[in-house]
């Protein structure tokens, strides 16, 4: 429970269902937070959400393990000049990984979560992740890296309804939640310092060369640790044709920009693949391809390597640049179920 609408009602149907149901808040980032989910008030309204329903609270201090696990990669990340997805590593590492460990050693049955997604069984009986019926809230993205094991024990109550739906849920059981508003993404990065003050007390910024496609030098910016694919402004760069980040080289302290074509491609390698059966789909399947929490799905081909944890992925139609470190989700063209996913891979696309 983080203190929020989604996770209040999911707790809330579960209770009306007849399960057990014990609430649990994870202490993770100890810093300052005004935008997430691990706000003192946060574990205050999910606690006050329990009593409203009459079940038990804990909070679990995993403060440890998310700086090692979520936090510090992030940065490191950034000094490798990739841009990461710290949410979906907090879900990897930490609500997946960790919570799931302890809810072994609590002899607990199963966890469930606020999100706006679905645990689908194939027709050859196997489980996925499923988009959420409120396609603008859809979570499956982050959700992607769930195996077989973690998919049989998870459940996600409010995935077949859409947000209205769950407010108003939330405001018939007079949950003190219903009305709240959503968290921002990144608990650890306040609205008001932003990520370049939270990264610049964590790493010496490196200045870079801002040069073009052709290798002519235009600016310099302070820190090619802020620097990001896609990015039009701040550059310093003037006026004339807008240019946006193609490429960016941290060993060579060299950023690339290009106008709005450079920045398309019709390919990405993406690393670290990790597949939804425990088994790589077959080379050359298509596929609906998703490279951010919110984005379009594009067509695609996924060309498997031989040890499936690396994939080829070949748009119909070439797209925008993925930032390396992003994470590239690849969905059945059928029933829009997650097939699996990586990490978008360092340097250009082919």
């Amino acid at each position: 429970m983080s203190g929020g609408v989604d996770s209040s009602v999911a707790a809330a149907l579960l209770r009306d269902e007849g399960h057990d149901v014990v609430g649990v808040t994870m202490r993770l980032w100890g810093g300052p937070s005004d935008s997430g989910c691990c706000a003192v008030s946060d574990v205050d309204d999910a606690r006050r959400v329990a009593q409203q329903l009459g079940i038990d609270h804990h909070v679990f201090n995993f403060s440890d393990e998310f700086e090692a696990g979520v936090v510090a990669p992030y940065v490191d990340a950034h000094v490798r000049g990739t841009t990461p997805n710290p949410c979906i590593e907090c879900n990897r590492t930490i609500k997946f990984a960790r919570l799931a460990e302890r809810a072994d050693d609590l002899g607990f049955d199963a966890i469930a979560t606020g999100h706006h997604a679905r645990v689908v069984r194939t027709a050859h009986g196997g489980l996925r992740v499923g988009r959420g019926a409120d396609r603008a809230k859809d979570q499956s993205y982050v959700l992607h890296m769930l195996g077989q094991r973690q998919l049989a024990r998870t459940l996600l109550p409010v995935g077949d309804l859409t947000k209205a739906r769950v407010r108003e849920i939330a405001t018939e059981a007079g949950l003190r939640t219903a009305a709240k508003d959503e968290s921002q993404d990144v608990c650890f990065i306040t609205s008001t310092a932003g990520r370049q003050l939270f990264l610049a007390e964590r790493l010496t910024p490196r200045p870079a060369t801002i040069v073009d496609t052709g290798g002519r030098e235009l600016a310099t910016v302070a820190s090619i640790e802020m620097v990001t694919i896609g990015q039009r402004r701040g550059l310093g760069i003037g006026g004339g044709p807008a240019r946006y980040v193609v490429d960016i080289d941290p060993r060579e302290a060299r950023v690339v920009v290009g106008g709005a074509d450079e920045l398309l491609c019709p390919t990405i390698v993406v690393e670290s693949m990790t597949w939804a059966a425990d088994l790589a789909a077959p080379a050359g399947t298509a596929v609906q391809v998703q490279t951010s929490a919110h984005g379009a799905a594009h067509a695609a081909t996924a060309e498997v390597g031989d040890d499936a944890t690396t994939v080829v992925v070949r748009f119909d139609q070439p797209q925008r640049r993925v930032a390396p470190g992003q994470s590239v989700v690849l969905y059945d063209v059928d029933d829009a179920t997650v097939l699996g996913g990586g990490i978008a891979a360092t340097g250009p696309s082919l």
